[in-house]
């Protein structure tokens, strides 16, 4: 549980890293309060928000079993431990 929401934090943190990154390139002053104003906090903000949105669209369309799959869940058989799968 713990990898998918440190990979949608990253996923939230990579428009702020980018434009980190352009501040170092052009040399503007990465902790200077004055490169770091508040609209532009605000769009950093919202393609953040929007790429996690699409992330989760993606997560949920692209993984788990196809729609039409029988999932047989984990069972007992003759005193063995008989995994889950897909069928």
């Amino acid at each position: 549980m713990i990898r998918p929401v440190l990979t949608e934090i990253g996923i939230f943190l990579i428009p702020f890293a980018v434009y980190a990154a352009f501040l170092i390139a052009t040399r503007s002053g990465l902790l200077v309060q004055a490169s770091w104003p508040m609209h532009i906090i605000a769009k950093l903000a919202i393609g953040s928000l929007l790429l996690v949105v699409v992330s989760f669209v993606l997560l949920a369309h692209f993984s788990g079993a196809s729609p039409n799959s029988t999932y047989i869940p984990a069972h007992i058989e003759n005193g063995r431990l008989v995994p889950g799968v897909e069928k």
